[in-house]
C-alpha cells in the first residue's frame, strides 16, 4: 500500500473535519467526510474525453434524491477542478438528467429506484457513488461504507466502472474493497 497516498487522504479528511467544525456547519460530520471522498474519487478516476468537451465545459456532480450534504460538498469542491474543468454541483429531479453529469451521488432516499437509475446509466461514462447498504453489490460503482467504529471505507465494483468506459487508478483500487459481481448462475466473476 502506498503510504503517501494514505497520508494525503488522511490529511485531507482531517483538514475537512477541522474546517467544518470551525465553520460550525449543521451538516453531520459523516457527510462532510463523504464530500471529501467524493471529490477525491474524481482525482483517481479517468473519464473519456467526450466530443465537444473543453476546459470551459464544467465537470458536473449530480445528486439524485434528498441531498444529505448541505453546503459541505459545495465547500469541498469550491475552486477545485477535475481534468482542468471547474466543478459544478447539480440537484437532479429526474433520472434522465444524470446522463448530463460526470459523477452522480445516489441518495439513500432513492433506494427503491436503484434498478431504474442503473438501467438509465448503463454504459454511460457516469460514476455512480452511494452510501446505502450493498450499493456496489447492487450495480453502483463506488459504495461508501460507514463501519461500526464510525470510519468510512469504500467498495468498488470494478466491472461496472470499466463497462462505463471509466478507468480507476491502481492507487484507488488498492485502497478499496473490490466487489465481485454475481453471475447470472449465482456464482461470482
Amino acid at each position: 500500500m502506498d503510504r503517501r497516498v494514505l497520508r494525503k487522504w488522511s490529511l485531507l479528511l482531517t483538514a475537512a473535519l477541522c474546517v467544518a467544525q470551525a465553520r460550525g456547519s449543521a451538516t453531520a460530520p459523516e457527510y462532510q467526510v463523504k464530500a471529501v471522498f467524493i471529490y477525491k474519487f474524481t482525482t483517481y478516476i479517468r473519464w473519456p474525453a467526450p466530443a465537444g468537451t473543453d476546459a470551459l465545459t464544467p465537470f458536473v456532480i449530480g445528486i439524485i434524491g434528498k441531498d444529505p450534504f448541505g453546503p459541505s460538498l459545495n465547500e469541498v469542491v469550491r475552486a477545485q477542478t477535475v481534468q482542468g474543468r471547474v466543478i459544478r454541483i447539480r440537484a437532479l429531479s429526474r433520472v434522465e438528467e444524470a446522463l448530463e453529469c460526470n459523477l452522480v451521488f445516489v441518495s439513500s432516499s432513492e433506494r427503491g429506484s436503484l434498478g431504474r437509475i442503473f438501467a438509465a446509466l448503463r454504459g454511460a461514462p457516469v460514476l455512480t457513488v452511494g452510501d446505502m447498504d450493498r450499493f456496489a453489490e447492487q450495480g453502483g460503482m463506488i459504495g461508501l461504507v460507514t463501519t461500526e467504529e464510525n470510519h468510512i471505507r469504500f467498495d468498488i465494483n470494478k466491472a461496472t466502472i470499466e463497462r462505463a468506459g471509466l478507468k480507476a487508478s491502481s492507487q484507488l483500487l488498492h485502497l478499496a474493497r473490490i466487489i465481485d459481481e454475481p453471475r447470472e448462475d449465482g456464482g461470482h466473476r
